[in-house]
């Protein structure tokens, strides 16, 4: 059974550091510094930086966690609603996130085999199903930028070579930080996840664990 405790040794500080995409891949390049300085916080430092007011707990940090894990691979605590990033040297980035409300929640073990900045926006059918009201409008896509709802950033989850259409991304509401919110993916704050993007190499993987385990790191 994937638990929380195969990776996390430590929840002390150590020092501070569902969609699919569809059409074209990306937005108007030109916009992309633009949009990427828009969502950044003047004087931006990812440990302290907190325009977003979400709690202390949720910005940047380096963390220890148990030896031997792979470095590149990324671990999502759904319960603490943590992202960790794995380095070398038995540390870890970890990150606030939001997970998907309710049942629509997928815990397991998938590859990132694509990475998108500014990507397009595409409701699943059974998205549209479930909330026409909100997204039957988008049935066609919605163009990258800052009030797309993949945000800045997003990682493409698969299991071999199918897209489950769960993605880790930015979000334009950083308040749902912390919270269950999204209809499958996981979401950052889009600066965070921007710091994020360029460590991530296609082909490592994403652990989502489940929400019926509860050991969780407290701090």
């Amino acid at each position: 059974m994937l638990t929380r405790r195969h990776f996390i040794q430590t929840s002390t500080a150590l020092f501070a550091s569902t969609a699919i995409a569809t059409g074209p891949a990306y937005a108007a390049r030109d916009q992309w510094d633009r949009w990427d300085a828009q969502v950044t916080p003047a004087g931006y430092i990812p440990a302290i930086s907190n325009p977003w007011g979400i709690h202390a707990r949720f910005l940047p940090r380096r963390v220890a966690v148990n030896a031997g894990l792979v470095a590149g691979d990324i671990h999502v605590d759904p319960v603490a609603r943590y992202l960790y990033y794995v380095e070398a040297g038995d540390t870890a980035m970890r990150y606030g996130v939001a997970i998907a409300r309710g049942n629509l929640y997928e815990p397991g073990v998938y590859r990132i085999h694509r990475k998108a900045r500014w990507p397009r926006w595409t409701p699943t059918a059974d998205m549209i199903k479930r909330d026409p009201h909100l997204y039957e409008q988008f049935s066609d896509g919605m163009p990258g930028g800052p009030s797309n709802p993949l945000g800045s950033r997003a990682l493409y989850l698969f299991e071999g070579n199918r897209d489950t259409y769960l993605r880790i991304h930015g979000t334009p509401s950083p308040r749902s930080i912390g919270g269950r919110a999204s209809s499958g993916c996981v979401r950052m704050i889009m600066a965070h996840i921007n710091d994020l993007y360029g460590d991530v190499r296609t082909g490592q993987r994403a652990h989502l664990y489940s929400t019926n385990d509860v050991v969780s790191a407290t701090s």
